[in-house]
């Protein structure tokens, strides 16, 4: 009979306990480290040429791999820009806010500055140029005692308004010149005529033009003064003016016109039909 310790004990075969005596040997045998071996120095310099040109060849993979990578994400780019067409329109990403724009062109509006309207002059201003206007009136018709007078009362009342006054003061001043000279002028037509061919050839055309004036104003109906003042006018460019009053110097005594044809002062009408008309009439 068995006993219990018997049965307890479990019989080994002898294949289990050789398997197991095999394991145990090939674990050791792995656990062992190999034997260091000596290298020649031939040995060594291959070894580490091997090794250095391994690097390279990794070097060169991880910088070709990142050329692929930086190509594939400039296509990428280059695949997903979107084409903007030239009526596309763009939104504004602000919160309750759109607005559409054409690409093609942009139209910026401005708000145009706002018309300041001139000062309005004051009671004084007012009256001022009102006054002058009247003194100018009188200085352009020739009559300087009383442009005189004007200017005078306009400075002397409003001398506050500084820009009138200032412009009232050179007219005052050139009225006081023309009187001081009608003081000094002859009063008979023929020494006023005389004066005014001194001036006229002199090239003050201005100066000869007022004393014809003054000379017709004595002898109207001298065609020799007629005569000079249409020179004198034509100098000025006065055409129309000058044409009537070579008209009336014609008129009056026609033998100037063999003067007329040669005189350089009247060169300026010789281009207009009039002249030739009133010049060569003899002619026809």
């Amino acid at each position: 009979m068995r006993t219990p310790l018997a049965k307890s004990v479990k019989k080994l075969s002898p294949r289990s306990s050789v398997r197991r005596s095999i394991k145990s040997s090939s674990k050791a045998k792995l656990t062992r480290l190999k034997p260091a071996t000596k290298r020649s120095p031939a040995g060594k310099a291959r070894a580490h040429k091997a090794t250095n040109t391994k690097a390279a060849k990794s070097k060169l993979k991880t910088a070709s791999h990142s050329v692929k990578k930086a190509r594939l994400a400039a296509v990428s780019t280059t695949k997903k820009a979107p084409k903007v067409s030239p009526r596309s329109t763009i939104h504004n990403k602000a919160p309750g806010k759109t607005k559409r724009v054409h690409a093609k062109s942009v139209l910026v509006l401005r708000r145009p500055a706002p018309v300041v309207p001139p000062p309005q002059p004051t009671r004084d201003e007012a009256a001022a140029l009102k006054a002058f206007e009247a003194a100018h009136r009188e200085f352009s018709r020739g009559h300087f005692a009383e442009a005189r007078n004007r200017f005078r009362a306009l400075v002397e009342k409003y001398a506050s308004v500084s820009e009138v006054t200032a412009r009232a003061r050179t007219y005052l001043a050139v009225a006081e010149a023309r009187l001081r000279t009608e003081l000094t002028l002859p009063r008979d037509a023929d020494s006023l005529y005389d004066r005014g061919v001194i001036e006229l050839n002199r090239g003050d055309y201005v100066a000869a033009q007022e004393l014809f004036e003054r000379a017709l104003r004595r002898e109207p109906e001298a065609a020799h003064i007629h005569y000079g003042l249409a020179a004198t006018r034509a100098r000025l460019g006065a055409i129309d003016t000058a044409l009537k009053s070579l008209e009336r110097a014609l008129d009056l005594q026609p033998s100037l016109r063999i003067r007329a044809q040669r005189d350089q002062d009247l060169n300026p009408l010789r281009s207009d039909p009039d002249f030739e008309q009133l010049v060569f009439a003899s002619r026809e």
